[in-house]
């Protein structure tokens, strides 16, 4: 029986959960980036921390590079996704600072460690810069100089406190990020 011609489509199950496996294997990446480096992934480890048989990881990413890029852009899409939800005050972005280098301090350092890596392979780097394309599409047309600047500090901030023996205070955290917001 054909469908009806005002029906709404039906869901393409096998679309979504393509979806689901990328996710997955998007995450997996980021905790093999975050435990081992990026030395530590192949598309074996990959699967393997994913739960999935080896040939997925080649399936949807045929090459490590494929891998890395899409890991990266993921990561930057879903830092900017919840860098959002902050409000533009230097405490709420030092709230999301010290939750980066705290709660989701794996999460960070993963991204941190394919960021650099764009310095030495020209195929990441349109990935590593989605991050500061993503936050300055959400600030807006302001001064691009100052969002520059914002962006640099933060960066500056996050790998300080990834290398710091304990998460940053969220107070210590706003004094210098009002000293680098204009208005803060």
């Amino acid at each position: 029986m054909a469908p009806r011609p005002d029906a709404p489509p039906r869901p393409d199950g096998r679309r979504a959960r393509g979806e689901r496996r990328r996710g997955e294997l998007l995450e997996a990446t980021l905790r093999v980036v975050a435990r081992d480096g990026v030395a530590g992934v192949s598309h074996r480890s990959v699967a393997r921390e994913a739960g999935v048989p080896p040939t997925s990881a080649t399936y949807y990413y045929a090459t490590l590079d494929d891998l890395l890029v899409a890991a990266l852009t993921w990561s930057a899409e879903r830092t900017a996704s919840s860098f959002r939800s902050v409000a533009p005050t230097p405490a709420a972005v030092a709230r999301f600072v010290a939750d980066a280098a705290g709660a989701h301090r794996e999460r960070t350092l993963a991204g941190y460690e394919l960021y650099l890596l764009a310095a030495r392979r020209p195929e990441l780097r349109a990935a590593a810069r989605r991050w500061s394309d993503l936050v300055a599409g959400l600030v807006g047309p302001r001064d691009p100089v100052a969002l520059r600047a914002l962006l640099a500090a933060l960066d500056g901030l996050l790998v300080q406190a990834l290398i710091a023996d304990s998460p940053p205070v969220v107070e210590d955290l706003e004094r210098v990020v009002s000293l680098l917001m204009p208005g803060g």
